[in-house]
């Protein structure tokens, strides 16, 4: 049975986009030049950067992923192809990787060399960089002595062996090293631009790309504009002229404008409308299951409350996920009771799972309500706590959902609304409680999900969870050649973090897009990577 408070949020968040619905946007399409093809694309979000080496969010990663490339690089499908690289060759060890460049050319008509690779990895790892990404490159030879200030940037293991040829040596064997290469923290850096401007040289104007697009204009708060880098060894088969890239955060108002034809595309809806959506715009609503998990992170660090196992567990039991995903979002969203999502590659089919996750919901808030009491924590002397989270509609009500569960269960609950950028940063710096996130998966495979609760990992380690068990059986994982046999070796491990109770799952998440008829080349896939270089509009119904 639904309580009467879950009545009450069943029915603000169906009823809050009829009240949005009401209000009409007058943004009319932007004008396209004569015999041009414009795309115009709802991003989410404002972006904090654009530079390879220091982005964070998923919604920059879309648009650097468009003006940059690896690599490798996403095929529509989202898996690995060539891409500055047409092919490469490993030692018998799997330790040495030799990369071979294709003929291409910077944005401004510069050669795109070996030794580019080099500085971006460079500056990947350089500690003056504070990349949150730095932990990717850990697998390379002095990656995470380099990135630490213990060994000389010189030391990082890769180096141009010729003006087309990079070696990487790593630690231990990567079989998945083409997944993790099309990230944007291994992109190459145009060293003769960063050299010349510093950290300014991805401002307009200076910005120097080698992908199918180049930055024409970055209008804050309104619009990113990329048109077609015509040096691009591709450009040839590179449909659009022009991209415009809209922060759409009010996704009732971005998906409006869809229907009007204003924007083609928009990487969010409201998970509540979906079933509205397939009725009124047929075929526009993209849904499946996505390479990423909506967590609760606890920081361990700064509140004492949660040095407690006790409290982390009340605080997770008494969530109730099948609520969260069935009534309230309802766009085909999974209860989540581990950390890796079952769309992940190179693991087990019996995921780990939380050792209670079998109890009935009542069960476990009455065993919540007694941990939290054994734990000092009782009616007369409640757990007081604030969720920091992103001001999206979505997570919003996702975080009431969460308030009302942990008020059920005698938690006296507030909530901090921030917009993305904002929100993130405060988890970075641990100037938060209790936050609300979602990761996606940055390659596919089960060490992007659980390599992020390393005890050496960093910033996005947001809930700073650490055990030296956990941490070594990772260690074991990296060594083991076997994929089977490691796969069970990073099950034992996200296990022991799930025992631990090192995050709060709520729900694999689904990926959730609106894309225009118009729009062809776009391939739904899990990882939810989608390069603009591949799409093109048709004329006709939007």
């Amino acid at each position: 049975m639904i309580a009467p408070l879950r009545f009450v949020l069943l029915a603000a968040a169906l009823l809050a986009p009829l009240t949005l619905g009401a209000c009409q946007d007058k943004v009319r399409r932007a004008d396209c030049p004569v015999g041009q093809v414009c795309l115009e694309y709802g991003n989410n979000t404002e972006p904090q950067t654009l530079d390879p080496q220091k982005s964070n969010l998923v919604d920059e990663a879309s648009i650097i992923g468009d003006l940059m490339m690896g690599l490798t690089t996403d095929a529509p499908d989202g898996s690995p192809v060539p891409g500055m690289a047409t092919r490469w060759e490993t030692s018998p060890d799997g330790l040495v990787w030799t990369f071979h460049l294709r003929a291409a050319k910077w944005s401004d008509g510069r050669p795109v060399t070996a030794d580019d690779f080099v500085f971006g990895l460079r500056r990947t790892v350089d500690p003056k960089t504070a990349s949150v990404y730095a932990w990717l490159l850990y697998l390379i030879e002095n990656g995470q002595a380099v990135n630490e200030g213990k060994a000389p940037l010189e030391t990082l293991g890769v180096r141009a062996l010729d003006p087309r040829t990079v070696q990487i040596r790593l630690v231990h064997p990567a079989p998945y090293l083409p997944e993790i290469a099309k990230h944007q923290s291994w992109f190459p850096a145009p060293r003769h631009v960063v050299e010349q401007y510093g950290d300014g040289w991805v401002q307009p104007g200076r910005y120097v790309s080698n992908g199918a697009f180049k930055l024409a204009a970055w209008r804050l708060g309104d619009r990113i504009t990329a048109v077609r880098n015509p040096h691009f060894f591709d450009a040839a088969n590179v449909c659009l002229d022009r991209i415009n890239y809209y922060p759409s955060p009010d996704v009732v108002s971005a998906e409006r404008r869809v229907a009007r034809g204003e924007l083609d595309l928009n990487t969010r809806f409201q998970s509540n409308r979906y079933r509205r959506l397939q009725k009124t715009m047929p075929g526009v609503p993209r849904t499946g299951l996505s390479l990423a998990t909506g967590y609760l992170a606890f920081n361990t660090r700064d509140v004492k409350a949660f040095q407690d196992i006790r409290v982390r567990r009340a605080l997770s039991m008494a969530l109730d996920r099948e609520f969260i995903t069935q009534k309230l979002m309802g766009a085909g969203q999974q209860p989540a009771y581990s950390f890796v999502p079952p769309t992940t590659a190179n693991y087990v089919s019996d995921l780990p799972r939380l050792r209670w996750a079998d109890m009935s919901y009542p069960a476990r808030q009455a065993e919540a309500r007694r941990l939290l009491a054994e734990a000092g924590f009782t009616a007369k002397r409640p757990l007081k706590l604030t969720i920091t989270t992103p001001n999206n509609t979505d997570t919003l009500l996702l975080m009431e959902a969460v308030q009302a569960d942990w008020r059920a269960v005698g938690v006296q609950v507030s909530i901090a609304q921030n917009e993305a950028g904002v929100a993130f940063a405060a988890y970075r710096n641990r100037d938060f409680e209790v936050g609300s996130m979602s990761w996606y998966g940055d390659f596919n495979d089960p060490v992007t999900f659980l390599g992020l609760l390393k005890s050496d990992t960093g910033a996005q380690n947001y809930g700073d969870y650490r055990n030296p068990d956990y941490d070594a059986l990772l260690g074991r994982a990296d060594q083991e050649p076997d994929l089977e046999r490691r796969a069970r070796i990073l099950a034992q491990a996200e296990q022991r973090m799930l025992d631990d109770e090192g995050i709060a799952p709520l729900f694999f998440v689904v990926n959730r897009n609106l894309v225009s008829r118009r729009v062809t080349g776009w391939q739904d896939n899990a990882p939810n990577f989608h390069r603009a270089r591949y799409l093109c509009l048709t004329p006709g119904q939007r």
